[in-house]
């Protein structure tokens, strides 16, 4: 069945077959991973991750069930599975970044972090331990070797590439990594599971907080930053209303505002412009604003998968720049912009904040969040947005 796909099965040649560790979620992306590798020839080993210590209204614990359904999946696969708990590395390395990105305003993308510091990161160390040639996950990518070079491209299916949320890998994490559906879409990904009889086949994809899940993200949030109200105003300082605490709120939300009964505004249509930390006010606009776009932003800490082009390595520092496309959020359709290298006096030149001006202006760019490079399907990498 997965020839019509395109899969071929692999010839080792020498020796045993390589061993790849399969992060599985209790998703139908990754289970398919899974059972595209065990039947390419691989030796296949599950294991899933545990990165949250917190039970749900029930009192259960909240991984309960995603666990079962690895175990029932690798049941049916039949190769080995096990357990992992990296509580502790989530919290300090995700959950804690994520607290101060927005205590400080910003909106952070844990989902990024998330895939650098743990299912690339102890992950991969702890599949190493287990004799891993690979690891491997259900993410929509895909990787292209050459020699030692490893390159990462957007996913086949347009509206699952998940590129965007690994452009903070390094090219040791990327090299180790196998994408097996990434040459697939979702509904090709849904019929395998099926013809496999896997009990994940028809399970809803997971949204929300990366491994923490669906929650109503301001009350589960008020837990850890608790309340700081003030004000909400216009443009024009009138205060139209009140918010919890500006790290609640982004560039350009519009729901959950609770803003009415303002004279000759609509009350459907109030957007989120600027916040004003030293202050504590949220300004607001009835429709959207010149104040919510912009044609440039500043990146910080950015991440070259492959290095830095050589058009920018060659050229004065001062002068280097390039055309490419970009993504300011998840979804975005390719933007063009020009890429310029900043002198950062405190990282010695080394390639990592980066201007970039874009070819229309943008909306709701927002500080926290990451910007994000693209050849065509190549993803360069990615950094924070920091103005």
């Amino acid at each position: 069945m997965f020839d019509k796909y395109g899969f071929k099965k692999i010839d080792f040649r020498v020796g045993e077959p390589q061993t790849v560790v399969v992060g599985m979620s209790g998703g139908v992306d990754s289970s398919v991973a899974a059972a595209i590798l065990k039947w390419q020839g691989y030796n296949v080993i599950g294991l899933f991750m545990k990165n949250w210590e917190e039970t749900g209204a029930d009192g259960m614990c909240t991984t309960e069930s995603d666990y079962s359904d690895v175990k029932r999946v690798s049941e049916v696969l039949n190769i080995p599975y096990y357990t992992v708990n990296f509580s502790r590395q989530y919290m300090d390395n995700v959950f804690k970044i994520f607290l101060d990105g927005l205590g400080r305003g910003y909106t952070p993308n844990p989902d990024i972090l998330c895939n650098r510091e743990i299912k690339f990161g102890p992950f991969l160390d702890f599949a190493k331990k287990l004799g891993a040639d690979y690891i491997a996950t259900g993410h929509y990518v895909r990787v292209v070797r050459d020699g030692s070079n490893a390159c990462l491209l957007k996913g086949i299916d347009d509206n699952k590439d998940q590129s965007y949320f690994l452009c903070g890998l390094s090219q040791e994490q990327i090299s180790k990594a196998l994408f097996p559906v990434g040459d697939l879409d979702k509904t090709q990904v849904r019929e395998i599971a099926e013809r496999l009889n896997l009990i994940t086949a028809k399970k809803k994809d997971s949204t929300g907080i990366c491994f923490i899940g669906e929650r109503k993200f301001r009350d589960f949030m008020k837990n850890y930053l608790g309340n700081k109200n003030g004000e909400i105003r216009t443009l024009s300082e009138c205060i139209v209303g009140s918010h919890e605490g500006l790290m609640y709120y982004t560039l350009g939300q519009r729901k959950g505002l609770k803003i009415g009964g303002v004279k000759g505004e609509d009350e459907a249509r109030w957007f989120v412009v600027k916040k004003d930390l030293e202050k504590n006010v949220l300004y607001v606009n009835n429709g959207e604003c010149d104040e919510m776009f912009t044609k440039e932003l500043i990146a910080i800490d950015f991440n070259w998968i492959g290095g830095v082009p050589l058009e920018l390595k060659e050229k004065n520092i001062d002068k280097a720049k390039f055309e490419c496309m970009a993504k300011t959020r998840y979804r975005q359709p390719d933007q063009r912009c020009w890429v310029e290298i900043l002198d950062n006096k405190d990282s010695k030149k080394d390639f990592s904040k980066i201007k970039v001006v874009f070819d229309k202006k943008q909306r709701a760019v927002t500080p926290g969040q990451w910007v994000v490079l693209y050849n065509g399907d190549v993803c360069l990498g990615g950094g924070v947005i920091s103005v």
